[in-house]
Formats: C-alpha cells, sequence, structure tokens
C-alpha cells in the first residue's frame, strides 16, 4: 500500500529544493560527460535518464490506481509534460537534433514553471513526489542537455516549430477533453493548486494569454543562439 501519512507539499520547502538542486547536479554531470567526451559516462547517463523517464509512468498509474484516483484524467500520458517527456527519451537515445530543439522549447518554457510552481499535493517521501521531479526534471535537463551538452544549438525555425506543435497539442488535446472530460494541458479548468495560470485571467482566455506568452518565452530562449548562428 502506499502510504498516505505524509504532509502536503510546500512550494519552496527543503524538499522542494532538494529536488531543485539534485536536477541541476545531473544537468551539471550529464553536460560535463558530454562536453568531455566521456562516452561511456554519457551514454549511461542517456540511458539512465531515459529509462527513468520510461519506468515513471507505468509506476504513476500504479501508484493512482492504488490510491483509487485513477481516473481518465490522470490514466493517460497526455500532460505537455508527458509529451515533452516522449520527446526527450526518443532524443536521448537517437540524438535528432530536431527532438532536443522540441524538448529545449517546451522544457524550459513550460516545464521549468511546473518546476517552480509544482502541481502537487504529496511531499517527500510520497512516491508521487518522485515521479512529479522526475517527469519535469527529466525534460528539463534533456533539453538543456542537448543545447549545452551536445552543442545542438537551435535553428532558426526551431522556435515557430515548437509553437505551431504546441497549438496542434492544444487543438487536438482540446477536443479529447471535451470528449471525454478529462483536463489534460488544464484546458479546460486552471490546476487545483497555485500555479502561473491562476495570473492569467479566467478560462478560457487564461488558454490564448498562455499561447502567446509561450511564443514569447520561445523567443527569449532563441536569443542567446542568434550571434551564434551567425558564427556558423
Amino acid at each position: 500500500m502506499i502510504p498516505t501519512d505524509v504532509p502536503p507539499f510546500r512550494a519552496f520547502s527543503a524538499a522542494h529544493f532538494a529536488a531543485l538542486a539534485a536536477i541541476a547536479v545531473l544537468v551539471a554531470v550529464m553536460v560535463y560527460a558530454a562536453r568531455r567526451r566521456m562516452q561511456p559516462l554519457q551514454r549511461i547517463l542517456e540511458v539512465t535518464l531515459a529509462v527513468l523517464l520510461i519506468i515513471q509512468w507505468p509506476i504513476s498509474f500504479w501508484v493512482a490506481w492504488d490510491m483509487g484516483y485513477l481516473t481518465v484524467n490522470n490514466a493517460f500520458p497526455l500532460h505537455l509534460c508527458d509529451l515533452g517527456a516522449i520527446l526527450g527519451i526518443v532524443a536521448l537515445l537517437t540524438h535528432k537534433r530536431g527532438l532536443f530543439e522540441m524538448v529545449y522549447f517546451w522544457g524550459l518554457a513550460g516545464t521549468l514553471q511546473g518546476l517552480i510552481t509544482p502541481a502537487l499535493t504529496q511531499d517527500w517521501p510520497h512516491p508521487r513526489y518522485f515521479l512529479f521531479f522526475v517527469n519535469h526534471g527529466g525534460v528539463v535537463a534533456a533539453g538543456l542537455y542537448g543545447v549545452l551538452g551536445l552543442g545542438f544549438i537551435p535553428r532558426r525555425s526551431a522556435k515557430w516549430r515548437a509553437w505551431f506543435y504546441i497549438l496542434g497539442y492544444a487543438l487536438v488535446v482540446g477536443l479529447f477533453n471535451w470528449v471525454v472530460g478529462s483536463n489534460y494541458g488544464f484546458l479546460r479548468h486552471k490546476p487545483e493548486t497555485a500555479s502561473l495560470f491562476d495570473a492569467l485571467g479566467p478560462w478560457p482566455w487564461y488558454i490564448g494569454v498562455t499561447s502567446l506568452l509561450a511564443l514569447v518565452f520561445f523567443i527569449l530562449l532563441d536569443l542567446p543562439f542568434i550571434r551564434l548562428r551567425r558564427r556558423r
């Protein structure tokens, strides 16, 4: 049985900062191994992160089932962070530049916000605490690793592709939500916990504002690479 006598998660607590620190260390080690061309260690880290991102889904499913809250809202990996994790897994195993570009923009513009203001109710040492930070931290780590470690500088068109795919995601998943009554991507209502959505107005306006903010963040994330692209 999953333990239930755990405290509620509190943002910016010791447990929160510990998770963020662990993710930062992982990114630093992966980038260092790639830059130093420590190929055995580099590949071990890539595969390990990919495996963690894979196994967290069946574990999440089992935890939800064991705790009695498995519903259509959490039975499918359809949140944007989940799709980012899928892209991250394939990118880590194949080194496809286009996939790393997507993970970089999605991870740092969206998933990183989830790390700062987690939509999480259970604190350490509940399994959901670890599953949440493996999922979100793994996406951010994969995106930074592709750019800083492997040197996959985003191409000029990458930010636009990432944005158009997000619009497509909202359309497809929004339709799925409407059919089955789910809330993937928080397209039907905001998270129950505090988040950036709270400052973006009521439904449905926060969806449009979020899409525009995503484009702004993508442009900002692309700025450091403009000069680098000109040199190449």
